[in-house]
């Protein structure tokens, strides 16, 4: 079993660290900090053409929808390499079936547990029915792995299984999000944009990685220039159609020139290989826990008076919701293609990773501005998510109960 990078701690420090500095300024001087992430930076107004709209750069806005696209997009790769590459943790559609159905369980619990606690107690006129189900329905892989690391510890093959089901929450959540909201205006032609940079970008340096290539061509492929030129633009173009903006750079991942295999999800093997995948994430890296730390400052601001129904409507979706659909999901999958859990892996090692995967903050943050009205409800639901790392310290505690031991 190949060990996971430190680096990933790293970044649960630096976020944990933005998310307190956030926390104490806003309770103290809200009027300075709100004045401070929503400064506006730039105003742009894009002519007939261009769909005629207003963009409005702000710190919180280039944090959310700039600099954490280079977050999922290291998530993404993650995630990509899993399920595609020969050996990947999802490789095989045996292995894959039992965290699929943990991911699909877990939606639907989560989904199902706020409509159901939504309809029962909160009563502000402006939460419909509908309003805001999708906040639940990320995760939080930075914090989730710090925590399953010390219930489980490096080595084990559940941290695996834990950051695999995390990171397919957390890019699923986003997209769920941004493709049932029904504030945003879709603008479709824009993704001609991507879609032309992305075969443009193939065909010309992507597919030159192929075995027999000559040594001119192979270095053409390993540039990193043309990836990163290529980025911005899918960028731009996912941005400006009215998706979710960090999602631009997800549909980079698969045209990039990639190693042969996969060595586990954030190996530190990796560190040793030079594919411009490999290498554009290992730039990455250095900036990481700045950026998440700017995440945790802009958007980890929580007001501790905001209790109110929906702070409890996460917290049902999380801690029960989610879990029970994660462990019910993963069975029922388990049960109709006769899969097992992975190897060394048991089922109070699965019933804790639900226990873990019900923390919830860094993408549910990024939904909440999107899914939820301003002011009260979205101020209880953030309330509500930073009071979902609780579940850290509980599922260590079922860790002792169940007397788990830690691969170090």
């Amino acid at each position: 079993m190949y060990r996971v990078s430190s680096y990933v701690g790293q970044f649960a420090q630096a976020l944990i660290a933005g998310v307190a500095l956030a926390t104490l300024w806003v309770n103290l001087a809200p009027a300075a900090y709100y004045d401070a992430i929503e400064f506006r930076l730039l105003d742009l107004s894009l002519p007939d053409w261009a769909f005629a709209m207003d963009v409005t750069v702000t710190p919180l806005s280039l944090v959310s929808d700039g600099l954490m696209a280079v977050f999922l997009f290291f998530i993404g790769k993650e995630l990509w390499e899993a399920v595609v590459l020969e050996r990947g943790a999802l490789a095989g559609r045996a292995k894959a079936s039992m965290p699929l159905g943990a991911v699909l369980g877990g939606l639907i619990g989560a989904a199902a547990a706020w409509l159901i606690c939504s309809a029962l107690f909160v009563r502000v006129e402006e939460a419909g029915l509908l309003t805001g189900w999708t906040v639940p329905l990320g995760s939080d892989v930075i914090l989730c792995y710090a925590v399953g690391r010390l219930v489980f510890g490096k080595g084990h093959p559940a941290l695996h299984l834990l950051l695999l089901i995390t990171i397919a929450f957390d890019i699923l959540g986003l997209l769920i999000t941004g493709l049932t909201n029904p504030q945003a205006v879709i603008r479709p032609l824009w993704l001609i944009l991507p879609a032309l940079t992305l075969a443009v970008t193939w065909f010309g340096f992507g597919h030159l990685a192929r075995p027999g290539a000559t040594e001119r061509q192979h270095r053409r492929a390993h540039a990193l220039w043309p990836y990163v030129v290529a980025g911005l633009l899918t960028w731009v173009g996912v941005a400006l159609s009215g998706l979710p903006a960090a999602l631009g750079l997800l549909p980079l991942i698969p045209i990039m020139p990639h190693a042969e295999r996969s060595f586990g999800l954030f190996a530190e093997a990796e560190a040793y290989l030079t594919d411009p995948l490999n290498r554009m994430a290992h730039h990455m890296a250095r900036a990481l826990p700045w950026i998440l730390f700017l995440f945790g400052l802009t958007r980890g601001g929580v007001d501790v008076m905001a209790l109110a129904p929906t702070t409890g409507s996460v917290l049902a979706a999380l801690w029960l919701g989610k879990p029970l659909g994660i462990i019910a999901g993963a069975l029922i999958a388990g049960a109709v293609t006769g899969a097992l859990l992975p190897r060394d892996t048991r089922l109070s090692d699965l019933i804790l990773i639900a226990v873990i995967a019900g923390i919830g903050f860094t993408v549910p943050v990024l939904t909440v501005g999107v899914a939820l009205p301003g002011g009260r409800l979205a101020e209880a639901a953030r309330l509500g998510l930073v009071l979902s790392l609780l579940a850290g310290p509980a599922a260590l505690l079922l860790a002792r109960l169940f007397g788990q031991k830690r691969v170090d």
